[in-house]
């Protein structure tokens, strides 16, 4: 049985409902968020009683801002990015959207790519279905990310991962999208498709003032898709801002 929208769809399938349940957003607090940033305040995270894996780390996006985010493996980045987009809880510090937490159910306006699409995804539907649930994106929309329309009648494991990884990208951007946290989401790819695929995300992006969050080992990348960048070391210190 496919999760409700009230809630968030457990694990790693992703936070997303129909564009007409906005989890209590009204209008006039949707146009406040238009403006707002995504701030992580003094951020910290560790398993149970384990060494922390970072704290006092803060951070803020604004909209329509790329902000890269280098640094070795292991020293957190991905969970940095799945705080900011309310699928983990910090153990310290807070996530706002503006003056406010995240909502904790229903929509929400920071969507995150995966690296790994195959678990980003319900198996049991068709590709079509699986748009449907956030939004239903036109032609132009797919048309820019290379979807086909026959892909639209399979199910995930009918496609290659660069096939479900760009549907993935179509889904995370609903009208209502605000944030997007990138994690590694194009490292499967060629150079080619690559670039294919960054193009059309920062065109919607700079069209809608959606601010990214992008995570990734290729420095080269984030030279050219990146406003500025920040990391992680394995000491938990923020490395200065690159501008």
């Amino acid at each position: 049985m496919a999760a409700s929208c009230s809630t968030p769809i457990a694990g790693s399938y992703g936070r997303h409902c129909p564009a007409t349940d906005l989890g209590g957003l009204l209008p006039g607090r949707l146009k406040q968020l238009d403006r707002a940033s995504l701030q992580g305040s003094r951020l910290g995270w560790r398993y149970g009683s384990n060494e922390w894996l970072f704290r006092e780390y803060s951070v803020e996006i604004t909209p329509g801002e790329v902000v890269g985010l280098m640094g070795p493996s292991g020293t957190g980045k991905s969970t940095l990015g799945k705080l900011l987009a309310g699928y983990m809880v910090p153990t310290e510090g807070k996530v706002l959207l503006g003056d406010r937490n995240l909502p904790g159910s229903g929509y929400s306006p920071v969507q995150l790519i995966h690296q790994h699409p195959e678990l980003a995804v319900n198996p049991r539907w068709t590709i079509g279905k699986m748009l449907a649930e956030g939004w239903q994106p036109d032609t132009s929309i797919l048309k820019a990310f290379g979807i086909q329309e026959a892909w639209l009648e399979r199910y995930p494991n009918e496609l290659s991962g660069g096939q479900l990884q760009r549907c993935c990208m179509v889904r995370a951007l609903g009208s209502q999208t605000k944030f997007i946290v990138a994690d590694e989401m194009s490292a499967m790819l060629d150079a080619v498709t690559q670039a294919e695929i960054w193009h059309a995300l920062l065109a919607i992006a700079n069209e809608r003032s959606i601010g990214i969050l992008a995570i990734s080992h290729d420095a080269a990348l984030l030279d050219v898709v990146a406003d500025r960048l920040i990391g992680l070391t394995s000491s938990a210190f923020v490395i200065p801002c690159i501008e």
